[in-house]
């Protein structure tokens, strides 16, 4: 059920004859705002590949109706499913109706309705699913997927949470000064000098530290630190862990907030640049999850200089949008509970997913490497074509800065 008490559809039929009704009686407003959204559709760039094109200029009904149809039907590779999510992205790109539309009223419900179908879709057993894990496992390669636990998966789902032969890829692990990667990802400095107030950007929006803590009580022990963006492409492995020793003192699960509302989504790619200097849209929900962890801090010699918090915000978006803890961190706590850095939170099904790390000011001033670390790797060209780098990236005019 959506966060405003509309039921889901039971299955595709369901669904397309639930958004045509609500189109043809305008059922709270979703004709009026789907019309505006496509008659003020921005062209994309000329140079656009042919894979991802869409024109929703002036579309009707039945062209959104066959879009999700399509879109539902997919099997295919790794990429693909990210096509999909940039065709439909087009209907909002520098949008304002189109922004809108997908993030309020009943826009935002017909995405969580396609979303939650999505999500049982990955969650489904049988000869599709073995078909599309092949596929993926194929398109990966031996050198990647030997990083993984052969499984027999059932689900495409059980399959994209994978477990790694060795889970604790744990940099210095006695030195709790030491902060690691809490996942798979591109890292994005995003914003230090944290202000009350300061935009904070997350994909593809900005919120404050109170937004992005669901208002916690702790979000004021990050005014004046540090925000740090830990990007998961989809073809990554999907888990994140602790990135310090410590105890968890507060944790929720499940904020609720938009599936979609991407003004740019091509932009967010940034020619391999994951995320930088994005042009973030501002509004107040989004999908995710927090965990704040109580952690101790050193002195140069290494010995207790106090203690303070690190918090962990995973954020799901697109197409599933899932945020799982493992059950242990799901809140709310009542008693602190002792986490090793290292240690698996939580994981994200299929969908756009990404770690936001916040540190309290003064105590993470960089990302910092010692010589020999990965900062890296040498890219295979067709997965850089596909997930990192289009040559059709531009900088909006409308860029908004990063902070106040």
């Amino acid at each position: 059920m959506t966060r405003n008490g509309e039921p889901f559809s039971k299955d595709l039929g369901e669904f397309l004859k639930k958004i045509t009704m609500w189109y043809e009686t305008d059922h709270e407003g979703f004709r009026t705002m789907y019309d505006a959204a496509v008659a003020n559709v921005v062209p994309y760039p000329d140079d656009t590949p042919e894979e991802v094109r869409c024109d929703w200029k002036n579309k009707d009904i039945r062209f959104l109706c066959d879009f999700f149809e399509e879109w539902y039907k997919w099997r295919s590779g790794v990429n693909d499913g990210l096509d999909y999510i940039e065709k439909f992205s087009w209907i909002n790109y520098e949008n304002n109706y189109g922004m809108v539309f997908v993030t309020s009223g009943p826009g935002y419900k017909m995405t969580a309705d396609f979303t939650n179908l999505q999500g049982k879709q990955m969650d489904e057993k049988g000869p599709r699913a073995k078909k599309l894990i092949e596929k993926w496992v194929k398109e990966l390669g031996e050198k990647r997927m030997a990083e993984y636990k052969k499984e027999d998966w059932e689900t495409f789902n059980d399959f994209f949470v994978r477990q790694l032969k060795e889970p604790r890829r744990v940099d210095a692990e006695g030195d709790d000064s030491v902060v690691v990667a809490p996942a798979d990802c591109v890292i994005n400095m995003i914003v230090d000098d944290l202000a009350e107030d300061t935009p904070i950007p997350v994909k593809t929006v900005t919120m404050n530290v109170a937004q992005l803590l669901g208002n916690s009580s702790y979000a004021e022990r990050f005014i004046g630190g540090t925000a740090v963006s830990c990007i998961l492409m989809p073809d990554s492995y999907h888990w994140y862990h602790a990135p310090v020793t410590g105890e968890v003192v507060e944790a929720c699960e499940n904020l609720p907030g938009a599936y979609y509302g991407m003004r740019d989504f091509p932009g967010l790619l940034d020619k391999g640049n994951v995320g930088y200097g994005y042009d973030y849209s501002m509004f107040d929900e989004f999908r995710r999850g927090y965990l704040v962890i109580r952690t101790k801090y050193l002195d140069s010699t290494g010995k207790l200089d106090g203690e303070g918090y690190v918090g962990l915000v995973p954020v799901g978006l697109n197409s599933i949008a899932s945020v799982n803890f493992r059950k242990k961190f799901r809140g709310p706590i009542e008693e602190p509970v002792p986490v090793k850095k290292g240690d698996q939170i939580g994981n994200f099904k299929y969908g756009g997913s990404l770690n936001i790390l916040l540190f309290e000011k003064g105590r993470f001033p960089a990302v910092q490497l010692l010589q020999g670390q990965r900062i890296g790797i040498l890219e295979d060209p067709q997965r850089t074509a596909g997930l990192f780098n289009h040559s059709y990236l531009t900088r909006s005019q409308r860029r908004r800065p990063l902070a106040p």
